[in-house]
Protein backbone atom coordinates (compact mmCIF):
# COMPACT_ATOMS: atom_id res chain seq x y z
CA UNK A 1 0.00 0.00 0.00
CA UNK A 2 0.85 3.79 -0.29
CA UNK A 3 1.51 5.73 2.43
CA UNK A 4 -1.34 7.29 2.04
CA UNK A 5 -3.32 4.57 2.80
CA UNK A 6 -1.53 3.31 6.39
CA UNK A 7 -1.21 4.56 9.81
CA UNK A 8 -0.76 8.25 9.45
CA UNK A 9 -0.28 10.88 12.72
CA UNK A 10 -1.92 14.59 12.42
CA UNK A 11 0.02 17.18 14.80
CA UNK A 12 -1.06 20.58 15.27
CA UNK A 13 -0.73 23.34 18.29
CA UNK A 14 -2.64 26.55 19.00
CA UNK A 15 0.03 29.08 20.73
CA UNK A 16 -0.08 32.51 22.15
CA UNK A 17 1.61 33.99 18.74
CA UNK A 18 3.24 33.48 15.32
CA UNK A 19 6.67 33.56 16.30
CA UNK A 20 7.97 29.89 17.07
CA UNK A 21 11.33 30.92 19.35
CA UNK A 22 9.12 32.73 21.27
CA UNK A 23 5.45 31.87 21.28
CA UNK A 24 3.82 29.38 23.99
CA UNK A 25 2.04 26.48 23.17
CA UNK A 26 -2.32 26.65 24.65
CA UNK A 27 -3.63 23.52 23.07
CA UNK A 28 -2.14 20.67 21.10
CA UNK A 29 -3.50 17.55 19.42
CA UNK A 30 -2.24 14.52 17.81
CA UNK A 31 -4.84 12.55 15.54
CA UNK A 32 -4.23 8.65 14.96
CA UNK A 33 -5.88 7.47 11.46
CA UNK A 34 -5.36 4.89 9.02
CA UNK A 35 -5.09 7.26 5.97
CA UNK A 36 -8.07 9.68 6.44
CA UNK A 37 -9.52 7.88 8.75
CA UNK A 38 -9.73 8.87 12.09
CA UNK A 39 -8.71 6.29 15.25
CA UNK A 40 -8.43 8.29 18.14
CA UNK A 41 -6.44 11.51 19.50
CA UNK A 42 -4.23 13.14 22.53
CA UNK A 43 -5.21 16.66 23.11
CA UNK A 44 -3.64 19.06 25.42
CA UNK A 45 -4.67 21.98 27.03
CA UNK A 46 -1.67 24.54 28.88
CA UNK A 47 -1.53 27.29 31.09
CA UNK A 48 1.39 28.59 28.96
CA UNK A 49 2.70 30.70 31.64
CA UNK A 50 2.48 33.77 30.16
CA UNK A 51 -0.42 35.91 28.93
CA UNK A 52 -2.85 34.78 26.33
CA UNK A 53 -2.56 37.71 23.65
CA UNK A 54 -6.32 38.69 22.97
CA UNK A 55 -5.57 38.57 19.14
CA UNK A 56 -4.35 35.18 19.78
CA UNK A 57 -7.57 34.32 21.99
CA UNK A 58 -9.87 35.71 18.99
CA UNK A 59 -8.25 33.09 16.71
CA UNK A 60 -8.48 29.89 18.60
CA UNK A 61 -10.56 30.76 21.41
CA UNK A 62 -9.05 30.15 24.78
CA UNK A 63 -8.08 32.50 27.19
CA UNK A 64 -6.26 33.29 30.52
CA UNK A 65 -9.02 32.57 32.57
CA UNK A 66 -9.44 29.30 31.33
CA UNK A 67 -5.65 28.01 30.78
CA UNK A 68 -4.85 29.09 34.34
CA UNK A 69 -7.92 26.84 35.77
CA UNK A 70 -8.13 24.12 33.53
CA UNK A 71 -4.49 24.42 31.51
CA UNK A 72 -1.58 21.52 32.88
CA UNK A 73 1.50 23.50 33.74
CA UNK A 74 3.66 24.34 30.62
CA UNK A 75 6.54 22.14 31.41
CA UNK A 76 4.53 18.64 31.97
CA UNK A 77 2.38 19.36 29.03
CA UNK A 78 5.00 19.71 26.79
CA UNK A 79 7.21 17.19 27.90
CA UNK A 80 3.79 14.56 27.43
CA UNK A 81 3.67 16.40 24.32
CA UNK A 82 7.02 15.40 22.81
CA UNK A 83 6.83 11.88 24.32
CA UNK A 84 3.85 11.39 22.50
CA UNK A 85 4.98 12.74 19.05
CA UNK A 86 8.63 10.87 19.34
CA UNK A 87 7.18 7.51 20.30
CA UNK A 88 4.62 7.74 17.02
CA UNK A 89 7.82 8.93 15.13
CA UNK A 90 10.19 5.62 16.62
CA UNK A 91 7.11 3.70 15.78
CA UNK A 92 7.48 4.45 12.00
CA UNK A 93 4.24 6.38 11.91
CA UNK A 94 4.78 9.59 9.76
CA UNK A 95 3.78 12.88 10.95
CA UNK A 96 1.56 15.40 9.01
CA UNK A 97 1.67 19.18 9.68
CA UNK A 98 -0.18 22.22 7.66
CA UNK A 99 3.61 24.37 7.69
CA UNK A 100 5.54 21.94 9.96
CA UNK A 101 8.20 24.53 10.76
CA UNK A 102 5.86 26.21 12.53
CA UNK A 103 4.84 23.94 15.08
CA UNK A 104 7.67 21.21 15.05
CA UNK A 105 10.31 24.70 15.92
CA UNK A 106 8.14 25.88 18.41
CA UNK A 107 7.60 22.59 20.41
CA UNK A 108 11.54 22.25 20.00
CA UNK A 109 11.72 25.95 21.61
CA UNK A 110 9.56 25.04 24.32
CA UNK A 111 11.55 22.15 24.96
CA UNK A 112 14.48 23.98 25.30
CA UNK A 113 12.61 27.06 27.32
CA UNK A 114 11.79 24.40 30.32
CA UNK A 115 15.36 22.35 29.83
CA UNK A 116 14.52 19.46 28.32
CA UNK A 117 15.08 16.70 25.93
CA UNK A 118 15.26 17.97 22.02
CA UNK A 119 13.56 16.47 19.65
CA UNK A 120 16.37 15.41 17.85
CA UNK A 121 17.89 14.51 21.06
CA UNK A 122 14.74 12.31 21.85
CA UNK A 123 14.89 10.59 18.51
CA UNK A 124 18.43 10.40 17.89
CA UNK A 125 18.23 12.00 15.00
CA UNK A 126 16.55 14.10 12.34
CA UNK A 127 12.65 14.42 13.11
CA UNK A 128 11.84 12.13 10.49
CA UNK A 129 9.13 11.16 8.33
CA UNK A 130 7.34 14.40 8.45
CA UNK A 131 4.62 15.28 5.60
CA UNK A 132 3.41 18.89 5.30
CA UNK A 133 0.50 19.27 3.24
CA UNK A 134 1.17 22.87 2.78
CA UNK A 135 4.39 22.45 1.27
CA UNK A 136 3.32 19.27 -0.69
CA UNK A 137 0.21 21.77 -1.95
CA UNK A 138 2.54 24.57 -3.09
CA UNK A 139 4.87 22.63 -4.90
CA UNK A 140 2.04 20.53 -7.40
CA UNK A 141 -0.21 23.06 -8.06
CA UNK A 142 2.53 26.01 -8.05
CA UNK A 143 0.75 28.87 -9.85
CA UNK A 144 -2.95 28.37 -8.35
CA UNK A 145 -4.08 31.42 -7.35
CA UNK A 146 -5.63 32.50 -3.61
CA UNK A 147 -4.38 31.99 -0.75
CA UNK A 148 -2.99 28.38 0.97
CA UNK A 149 -5.00 28.69 4.30
CA UNK A 150 -5.67 25.20 6.19
CA UNK A 151 -9.33 26.49 5.15
CA UNK A 152 -8.82 27.03 1.67
CA UNK A 153 -6.96 24.18 1.11
CA UNK A 154 -9.49 21.73 2.62
CA UNK A 155 -12.06 23.55 0.24
CA UNK A 156 -9.83 23.29 -2.63
CA UNK A 157 -9.28 19.31 -2.16
CA UNK A 158 -12.68 18.18 -0.77
CA UNK A 159 -11.78 18.27 2.71
CA UNK A 160 -14.32 19.39 6.05
CA UNK A 161 -12.79 21.46 8.43
CA UNK A 162 -15.53 21.35 11.27
CA UNK A 163 -13.49 23.78 13.99
CA UNK A 164 -11.00 25.76 12.25
CA UNK A 165 -8.40 26.71 15.07
CA UNK A 166 -9.42 23.81 17.08
CA UNK A 167 -5.84 21.71 17.25
CA UNK A 168 -7.80 18.52 16.67
CA UNK A 169 -9.77 19.47 13.98
CA UNK A 170 -7.02 21.29 12.43
CA UNK A 171 -4.82 18.17 12.50
CA UNK A 172 -7.24 15.87 11.16
CA UNK A 173 -7.83 18.15 8.14
CA UNK A 174 -4.06 17.97 7.72
CA UNK A 175 -3.88 14.48 7.60
CA UNK A 176 -6.95 14.73 5.07
CA UNK A 177 -4.86 16.71 2.57
CA UNK A 178 -2.30 14.77 2.66
CA UNK A 179 -4.22 11.76 1.63
CA UNK A 180 -5.78 13.90 -0.81
CA UNK A 181 -2.71 14.86 -2.52
CA UNK A 182 -1.16 11.26 -2.48
CA UNK A 183 -4.49 10.36 -4.07
CA UNK A 184 -4.33 13.26 -6.53
CA UNK A 185 -0.77 13.44 -7.61
CA UNK A 186 0.30 9.92 -7.33
CA UNK A 187 3.64 10.25 -9.35
CA UNK A 188 4.83 13.28 -7.63
CA UNK A 189 3.63 12.10 -4.13
CA UNK A 190 1.19 9.33 -3.40
CA UNK A 191 4.01 6.37 -4.88
CA UNK A 192 6.73 8.05 -3.36
CA UNK A 193 8.59 6.81 -0.50
CA UNK A 194 8.34 8.03 2.57
CA UNK A 195 12.40 8.77 2.94
CA UNK A 196 12.15 9.91 -0.91
CA UNK A 197 9.03 12.68 -0.51
CA UNK A 198 10.28 13.81 2.97
CA UNK A 199 13.69 15.01 0.56
CA UNK A 200 11.90 16.21 -2.07
CA UNK A 201 9.70 18.60 0.80
CA UNK A 202 13.41 20.02 2.04
CA UNK A 203 13.92 21.18 -1.95
CA UNK A 204 10.53 22.35 -2.15
CA UNK A 205 10.36 24.39 0.93
CA UNK A 206 13.75 25.58 0.15
CA UNK A 207 12.61 26.47 -3.52
CA UNK A 208 9.80 28.19 -2.00
CA UNK A 209 11.07 30.25 0.50
CA UNK A 210 14.50 31.61 -1.74
CA UNK A 211 11.54 32.52 -4.43
CA UNK A 212 9.49 34.53 -1.90
CA UNK A 213 12.61 36.55 -0.28
CA UNK A 214 13.65 37.26 -4.01
CA UNK A 215 10.33 38.87 -4.55
CA UNK A 216 9.92 40.23 -1.52
CA UNK A 217 13.72 41.90 -1.90
CA UNK A 218 12.87 43.69 -5.21
CA UNK A 219 9.70 45.66 -3.94
CA UNK A 220 8.27 45.15 -0.08
CA UNK A 221 11.67 44.51 2.08
CA UNK A 222 14.89 45.05 0.25
CA UNK A 223 16.16 43.03 3.64
CA UNK A 224 13.79 40.39 3.77
CA UNK A 225 15.03 37.33 5.18
CA UNK A 226 12.71 33.65 4.59
CA UNK A 227 14.44 30.71 6.63
CA UNK A 228 14.88 27.88 4.26
CA UNK A 229 15.14 24.94 6.47
CA UNK A 230 12.25 22.34 6.63
CA UNK A 231 10.93 20.54 8.74
CA UNK A 232 12.79 22.34 11.61
CA UNK A 233 14.52 25.33 12.33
Amino acid sequence: MSWWQEPLVGFDLETTGTDPAESRIVTAALVDTVGSSRQGAANWLLDPGVPIPADAEAIHGIGDDLARSKGRPAKEGVEEIAAALCARLLAGRPVVAFNAPFDLSLLDAELRRYGLPGLAERLGGPVVPVLDALVIDRAVDKYRKGSRTLQRVCEVYGVELTDAHEAGSDALAAVRVAVALGERYPEQVGDVALAELHRRQVGWYRDWAEGLEAWLRKGKDPQAVIDPRWPLR
